[in-house]
């Protein structure tokens, strides 16, 4: 099974974006287990289908990344990719002025700190200039979120980013388009392993929030995990519909 595998803050608080750092290190130390090769985007989409092969990806770029992960990763050679929200770098995440229930309001990591972490071998990406919904948005607002970020990136550190991911996982056919003319690789937040043939603009991942007790991870390729996986599967579907009803009265 390939699968790419998303987090995103490292902190205690127990909100839907956050694992606590010890359940990070019990990951790293399956990780460097053996059991799965660990490797960067480009690589796992060249890997055969029936490969034990993941990618590691964090969003939003918090700063606890350099506390908590990078040191983890960079002692054991793991690669991983942080996808940076530009116009927020050295602030929060706090989109556009406002805070969301149940979310923590953390630091993200500055402009010299993610220098420092490049110069560690961490891959940076793009999450758009300012974390906007993708699919609330015109067609020049979508050229300014997708190819302003990756432009941003590319005057930074002179090389220009070769992935990006979708705020909320968020979709529409003219991001994926944009996407795709921009980068490599667009990853969403479809959860579920890589199939046989996918949409280089539409990679899916797992969300580690679901993997966060132990053993559920480590559990890999087991008929535990696969029902792990389906049930989680089904939940995300459910609160999407709930969602969606809600938003259509509104």
């Amino acid at each position: 099974m390939r699968a790419v595998l998303t987090y995103h803050s490292l902190d205690d608080s127990g909100s839907p974006i956050s694992m606590r750092p010890d359940a990070f290190a019990r990951h790293v130390r399956w990780l460097v287990s053996g059991k799965v090769l660990v490797t960067t985007l480009a690589d796992l989409a060249t890997r055969p289908d029936d490969a034990e092969a993941v990618a590691l990806t964090f969003d939003d770029g918090f700063e606890n990344f350099a506390t908590h992960a990078a040191p983890l990763l960079t002692v054991h050679g793991l690669p991983a990719t942080v996808f940076v929200v530009t116009e927020h770098v050295g602030k929060t995440n706090a989109w556009y002025g406002r805070t969301a229930a149940g979310i923590p309001t953390l630091p993200l990591l500055e402009w010299a700190a993610l220098e420092r972490l490049v110069t560690a071998g961490i891959t940076l990406g793009a999450h758009t200039r300012t974390h906007r919904p993708l699919t609330h948005l015109d067609a020049a607002a979508i050229e300014d979120e997708i190819a302003g970020s990756a432009e941003c990136l590319r005057r930074r550190f002179g090389v220009a980013p070769q992935a990006f991911a979708y705020p909320y996982g968020a979709v529409t056919p003219a991001a994926s388009d944009k996407v795709s003319e921009t980068f490599s690789w667009g990853c969403t937040t479809d959860h579920r392993p890589l199939g046989v043939s996918e949409h280089p603009a539409l990679i899916p991942r797992l969300d580690m929030y679901y993997y966060r007790a132990p053993g559920r991870l480590e559990a890999w390729q087991t008929p535990s995990f696969e029902r792990h996986l389906r049930v989680t599967q089904q939940r995300r579907r459910l609160r999407s519909l709930v969602n969606l009803a809600w938003s259509g009265r509104t």
